[in-house]
């Protein structure tokens, strides 16, 4: 089990680190469609502002929780100690829902920009298949151990931002030494609406972009000195995922790559323009390490909930089974087959779903965050939010309203004949009927050892 981990099977702060920064960003891939919809000017305000009013309240947020409450489960136990079974119970299964969709992105992410190596590879079925080889190899990974997971991350992220750095070097080196004239034109440029401009959408994307904040506390048990690293990662990796965003499109934006160009899957023309062929396969190869290491960090993180969910004899006790290294065996073979089942949805359906849901599970966590302050002011915090009871309060209400914006934002979206809200509202209404069938279940356990 994860309590009896010793320290040197337990993951440490610069692993705890890159996990997190896959579990969020993976890269600057998947920014294109914020570029295409919005232009760059709105592209660049929306990735500085947006991480001010969402990223920092909710890494603060998990910074607090995490090191008071370290527990296997993470967000599923701050819930549930704040506000009692059942809405723990929600906070599971909007969690839980939330990933199916989510984690059906990152495959398709790895299948299109191994398509752009060789379209032939991924034609047809092929796609699906290597879709499903992600799940598969990616399970395997896991089997081994957290710390197996975070430690590859760490190498991941150095392979998968490479390419990126030598882009953002070129590109800015281009724009400045066109001259002082050729920048004020560039700026210019940059303000003008891109054809066919979807600013709402550019959001919803941009919040995608920056979600996943939480997802890294659920393996508190398996991290070394949880009290002082999640913090201090929390804090670090919201700084460099800002920064991995903003530098490497303000330099194609400086080199005079359109707008317009941009799309999923664009960055490989970006780079082969700018620099040459080899960088745009070197980006290539950077987008199937995106999904896979994102895929790889994030099935770690949401394994753990299940399992949690089996400690507490809501699930049945054979998902809480481990390996010798702990890792919830069971949980992961169970949470692949469902994701796998979720692959081959558009990239914009599987988005907004995603938002609805986890969007409802982030605001539980905010309501957590300020009730456990009231319960329990004594509870020993190593990190807390600034500004007292007050500050708790105000750090959701950006991520709530932005939240909001996203619901509104999809409105227009369908998925399976449904409008895309109507059917995340049925997957989130399940919630209470599955917490009924959970108890009953649970109260036919204790009953039977009775």
């Amino acid at each position: 089990m994860a309590r009896g981990l010793r320290g040197s099977g337990k993951i440490r702060l610069l692993p705890l680190i890159a996990a997190t920064y896959f579990m969020v960003a993976g890269g600057p891939y998947g920014l294109e469609d914020i570029i295409g919809k919005a232009g760059y000017g709105s592209a660049l305000l929306l990735l500085l502002v947006v991480p001010l009013v969402w990223s920092l309240p909710t890494s603060l947020m998990v910074g607090e929780l995490a090191s008071a409450l370290p527990e296997e489960g993470g967000y599923y136990c701050w819930v549930r100690r704040a506000l009692g079974g059942f809405w723990g119970f929600q906070e599971a299964w909007l969690s839980m829902a939330a990933s199916v969709f989510d984690m059906a992105i990152y495959p398709v992410i790895f299948v299109t920009y191994l398509g752009r190596i060789e379209p032939a590879w991924t034609a047809g079925a092929r796609g699906t298949l290597w879709a499903l080889a992600v799940v598969v190899l990616c399970s395997a990974w896991n089997l081994r151990g957290a710390k197996a997971v975070g430690e590859g991350s760490v190498r991941l992220f150095c392979l998968l931002l490479s390419p990126f750095v030598a882009l953002t070097a070129v590109g800015l080196w281009k724009g400045l030494a066109n001259g002082l004239g050729a920048f004020r034109g560039t700026s210019m440029w940059l303000k003008a609406p891109a054809a066919g401009a979807d600013f709402a959408g550019a959001v919803s994307v941009t919040l995608w972009n920056y979600m996943g904040w939480d997802n890294a506390s659920t393996v508190a048990q398996e991290v070394q000195e949880p009290q002082r690293n999640y913090p201090r990662a929390m804090l670090t990796t919201a700084g460099l995922v800002a920064l991995t965003y903003v530098l490497p499109l303000a330099a194609v934006a400086l080199a005079g790559i359109p707008a317009k160009q941009f799309s999923t899957g664009a960055w490989t023309d970006a780079a082969r323009e700018v620099v040459g062929p080899w960088l745009g396969l070197c980006v290539v190869l950077g987008g199937t390490i995106n999904g896979f290491g994102m895929f790889n960090a994030l099935m770690m993180s949401y394994t753990r909930v299940p399992y949690a969910l089996a400690e507490e004899g809501l699930l049945p006790k054979v998902v809480a089974r481990r390996t010798e290294t702990g890792v919830p065996w069971v949980s992961v073979v169970l949470c692949s087959l469902a994701w796998a089942l979720a692959l081959g949805m558009s990239f914009e359906r599987l988005i907004s779903i995603d938002l609805v849901l986890y969007g409802g599970a982030l605001v539980l966590e905010f309501v957590a965050l300020v009730v456990l302050r009231v319960k329990e002011p004594e509870l020993v915090r190593p990190f807390r939010v600034p500004g007292g009871l007050w500050g708790a309060v105000v750090m959701g209400v950006g991520p709530t309203l932005l939240i909001g914006f996203a619901l509104w934002a999809a409105r227009g979206e369908r998925v399976a004949g449904l409008p895309a809200l109507g059917f995340a509202t049925i997957v989130a209404a399940a919630g209470p009927l599955v917490y009924l069938v959970a108890r009953w279940g649970q109260r036919r356990v204790v009953d039977s050892r009775g």
